[in-house]
């Protein structure tokens, strides 16, 4: 159940992108919830890969090269679905950034107190 719980607040958090980035386009909340699955899956079987391909450069710059690797992701979502567009390389780190950080507020907001 908290599994369901947690994909649509990150199909909720891809809706909001748009609002907050114009450089983000979401065509529905069912364009949203493949998303969802379409980032997860990126997530769990392409991005530790590339962590662990890109550690020295990770290392190099403290960290902060992993905000390139979420943009990157994010960018290949939106290539690989129609419906899901990002307009530029800046727009996919502070996207991916912004989808982060909602989702995370979303998820401690809605689950947590479920939880008591």
């Amino acid at each position: 159940m908290r599994l369901l719980a947690v994909w649509l607040i990150n199909a909720l958090a891809l809706l909001a992108l748009p609002y907050l980035l114009p450089s983000i386009h979401v065509a529905s909340f069912a364009t949203a919830l493949w998303v969802a699955v379409v980032l997860g899956l990126i997530n769990t079987v392409i991005r530790p890969v590339l962590l662990l391909l890109t550690l020295p450069a990770t290392l190099l710059t403290l960290g902060l090269f992993i905000f390139v690797i979420n943009g990157l992701m994010f960018l290949l979502a939106a290539k690989l679905l129609d419906g899901f567009a990002v307009d530029s390389f800046m727009a996919g780190i502070i996207g991916s950034t912004l989808y982060s950080v909602i989702s995370w507020l979303l998820t401690k907001l809605l689950l947590s107190s479920s939880k008591s």
